[in-house]
């Protein structure tokens, strides 16, 4: 699973020319992964400043580029939007009349009922739209960040609205499979729960505490930074994801993420009660409950 091919073997899925519109961490990682099994002959690349452009040729993963939209589609069998999904509607509209017919266009946004409206309402007919969510990623950022093994054993998640061409579904998945991912289906909203806990409010969790740290006086702010343990340097690591990426994420997933906010602080209120009262058995009880989902991650080889 996601092994670099042959020159004498076929790809799992094949595409004539492929648009990515970004070219960030996941963008430039999927286009050595397109390079890597020769997935499709020419990868054009949209992105908005000729620095970022310059640097995805001399990288090798992009044969055209452009800081047009529009002109990054033209002639394009599959599109891929790889920027912050704030920025899904005004490149739809902008993309939509240039897009040819039989053309997929997919995603790889946190957030996916956002883009059933913002990306699906804008397409043209007989232009299929698959939504997809890559769950990889590292802190880092830009072109130069991308590696083909990102997305080695990883889950991605399809969320295709009711109607879609199944045909049009599978070629996204395989493209997801050729890239080494565990490929699942789910609706558009139960995907923003889900990801509501497991990613949006651990990475609001994490821009909070590093933000009061960062608030401190600066004596213990140094020492913050000094003597800082594993966890912290965790939450650090988290806190300094891409800030316009998040923002849009926490915006287009406000219910959702609303909602397990308000389930969280009453569990800290929980917590708090019971530091305050000395309630040893309850906190032990707690944490040895909560030991079981990281054996689960472990085991899922998640970790």
């Amino acid at each position: 699973m996601g092994r670099p091919m042959n020159q004498d073997e076929t790809p799992p899925v094949r595409f004539e020319r492929v648009a990515l519109i970004g070219i960030g961490l996941i963008g430039s990682s999927l286009a050595h992964v397109i390079r890597r099994d020769g997935i499709a002959p020419h990868i054009s690349v949209c992105a908005r400043t000729h620095k970022t452009l310059d640097t995805a040729r001399a990288l090798g993963i992009a044969d055209s580029t452009t800081t047009d939209p529009r002109a990054c589609v033209e002639g394009a069998d599959l599109v891929v939007l790889c920027t912050p999904i704030g920025t899904y509607a005004a490149i739809t509209r902008a993309i939509a009349p240039a897009l040819q017919r039989g053309a997929i266009v997919t995603d790889v946004g946190s957030a996916k009922v956002c883009t059933l409206t913002d990306v699906g309402d804008n397409l043209p007919e007989g232009v299929a739209f698959v939504p997809g969510h890559p769950i990889a990623g590292t802190e880092y950022s830009g072109p130069e960040s991308g590696f083909a093994e990102l997305f080695q054993g990883r889950y991605c998640l399809l969320t295709p609205p009711p109607g879609t061409d199944p045909v049009a579904v599978e070629r996204i998945a395989a493209l997801w499979r050729a890239a080494g991912m565990i490929v699942e289906m789910m609706p558009a909203a139960h995907h923003d729960r889900v990801l509501a806990i497991t990613s949006h409010l651990p990475h609001l969790i994490a821009y909070t505490i590093v933000g009061t740290a960062t608030d401190l006086a600066e004596e213990a702010r140094s020492e913050v930074i000094k003597f800082s343990a594993g966890g912290f340097r965790d939450f650090t690591r988290i806190a300094s994801s891409d800030p316009v990426m998040w923002r849009d994420i926490f915006l287009n997933n406000r219910e959702a993420v609303l909602e397990m906010l308000a389930r969280f602080n009453e569990d800290l209120m929980a917590l708090q009660r019971a530091i305050r009262w000395g309630e040893g058995d309850v906190l032990e009880d707690k944490f040895a409950r909560t030991r079981a989902i990281r054996r689960g991650i472990v085991e899922a080889k998640q970790a």
